[in-house]
């Protein structure tokens, strides 16, 4: 199943039995709801992503089967639905799971198969955002040095159909030469920590050292842990993250120490409607989890126990919580809602303008041509379509959605042609600002550089390369993506490559159709645009771009 830990194939929904890791990795055939419904309350599934993909196609499987001659028993369909959304009330991903694919029951089977398919697909886009997002948050709080971190629990691609959230975070952490060891809690009482995180570590070549729940306050005393990174089943209105249980007294301890306590979760995590983490209902699983271990008792027979699957960690022992759309600030705000922006996007328009006079100035924006835009949640302010960018004003400005790159502020304007190319960016980056321009010396290159497909141009040895965001100073391969007619489909290939890339750098080519650049801020994002063109113009001045360093 590749990088995927979910697929749907003929009718069939297929993923990873998770009881049988590490040992085994055995593929799990679900048909029917009562399978969808063991598969989750078993944990053959787990993981609050997870679970909500796989309730909706449990779903699209109710439809299936209340079908006679095309006509669907709609009651019937509900009826199931509401059992699959209550196999674990604590993760609120299943329930937004199970209605976002119920909604389209009005419009058919297949309508609701789509449904599913696309929040399978839209799973790996978030995490990817989410997780460079809270390592960009990680390397900020503590450091370019490689970093140790201790982590809960699983939150790979097991716990989500691809990347993961926390672990998504190691990942692109350790792609970037940053980290130096995962210390992997065993997460007891069904060790997912030792049967399957210290497994995906492993699988991804990340270094890393498994410990006993109960030491891992000693760790951060004693064994120079950088951060604490987790992720979350649900998180209300008042910041409270409900996780596994044990994730409240790693909270306490990380606040001891001074050390961040980070959340890493996609925003259908989130649980505005509950208002306290006191709210929350937090399930009791078995006592024979507790009582035994594989089948053998370890307590005295009839023992009591006490097992919460989950606690709830209150939001002042949390450094930041981050999803999709970056480190959340208000944790009582949607942040789902295309149609609401989260900022004033008269001043994010006002800078863009500014900036984009000056570009005009310099000869990169003639005419109408270039675009820049700025992330607000789940939107973005970017340059409308046909305007001169050396009279561009506040207002010339059109608010469209990221997740479909449709306006979403009424103002009837078009926004510019390559929108796609932005929230292709936004849909995998954690950036919030992205400039596309035409300078002619980085022009140049991508024509030389140009290919049938995707293709990367290296440069070496250039005193520039530091202010390109490469992983390394001295080096930085930049993808030169053909140019197309269609310029969705342009937006389509770079979406692609950055999902498959997350090393990439910040900056990369279209052939002969300019450069594009993003990062934290707009005039990051500028900053970037120009060091590239200089660059470039230096190649090709000299005719060479690796040039040659000494060996420090």
């Amino acid at each position: 199943m590749d990088q995927s830990s979910i697929a749907w194939a003929d009718g069939v929904l297929v993923t990873i039995d998770q009881r049988a890791l590490p040992h085994e990795v055995r593929e799990l055939r679900i048909t029917t709801v009562d399978e969808v419904i063991d598969a989750i309350k078993t944990l053959a599934v787990r993981g609050a992503p997870a679970i909500g993909v796989c309730g909706a196609f449990g779903v699209v499987i109710a439809a299936l089967a209340a079908t006679t001659d095309g006509v669907v028993d709609t009651a019937r369909v509900e009826a199931e639905a509401a059992r699959i959304a209550d196999a674990r009330p604590t993760a609120v991903n299943l329930a937004w799971g199970v209605q976002r694919t119920l909604a389209k029951l009005p419009e058919g089977v297949q309508a609701m198969l789509d449904e599913a398919l696309e929040m399978l697909a839209e799973d790996g886009r978030v995490n990817l955002a989410a997780a460079t997002a809270a390592a960009d948050l990680i390397q900020k709080l503590c450091g370019e040095r490689p970093l140790r971190l201790l982590t809960h629990c699983n939150t790979g691609r097991l716990a989500t159909t691809a990347w993961g959230t926390a672990i998504g975070a190691l990942r692109v952490l350790h792609q970037r030469g940053a980290l130096a060891e995962v210390i992997v809690d065993e997460t007891r009482p069904l060790l997912q920590g030792a049967r399957l995180t210290a497994w995906e570590m492993a699988e991804a070549g990340i270094p890393h050292r498994l410990t006993i729940d109960s030491a891992a306050a000693w760790a951060m005393a004693t064994e120079n842990v950088d951060a604490v990174v987790v992720g979350a089943d649900r998180i209300t209105a008042d910041g409270a993250v409900a996780n596994k249980i044990g994730t409240y007294m790693l909270a306490i301890a990380a606040k001891h120490h001074g050390i961040p306590f980070i959340v890493v979760a996609p925003e259908s995590t989130r649980d505005i409607s509950t208002a306290r983490g006191s709210d929350i209902v937090v399930e009791q699983r078995a006592a024979a989890e507790v009582t035994g271990f594989g089948g053998v008792a370890t307590a005295p027979e009839g023992t009591r126990t006490f097992n919460p699957a989950f606690d709830v960690t209150p939001a002042e022992l949390v450094t930041a919580v981050v999803t999709e759309f970056g480190v959340l600030t208000d944790p009582s705000a949607a942040r789902t809602s295309a149609t609401e922006p989260t900022a004033d996007a008269t001043a994010a328009g006002a800078e863009i303008a500014d900036i984009a006079r000056g570009l005009y100035a310099s000869g990169w924006m003639p005419g109408t041509a270039g675009n820049i835009s700025v992330r607000q949640g789940d939107t973005a302010v970017i340059t409308a379509s046909g305007l001169s960018k050396g009279e561009l004003t506040a207002t010339d400005m059109v608010t469209v959605a990221v997740v479909d790159s449709k306006p979403v502020d009424g103002s009837g304007r078009k926004p510019s042609a390559e929108t796609t190319i932005h929230t292709a960016v936004y849909r995998t980056r954690g950036a919030d600002a992205v400039v596309h321009v035409h300078p002619p010396h980085a022009t140049a290159v991508s024509i030389k550089t140009a290919g049938s497909g995707v293709t990367t141009t290296r440069f070496a040895g250039y005193e520039l390369i530091k202010g390109l965001g490469s992983a390394r100073p001295d080096v930085i391969d930049i993808p030169v993506f053909p140019n197309h007619a269609d310029v969705p489909q342009i937006g389509a290939d770079i979406e692609k490559y950055l999902t498959e890339h997350p090393d990439a750098p910040p900056v990369l080519f279209i052939a002969g159709h300019g450069i594009t650049a993003w990062g934290a801020t707009l005039a990051q994002a500028r900053d970037r645009a120009e060091c590239l063109e200089a660059m470039c113009e230096l190649s090709n001045l000299t005719g060479h771009r690796e040039i040659p360093v000494g060996q420090n």
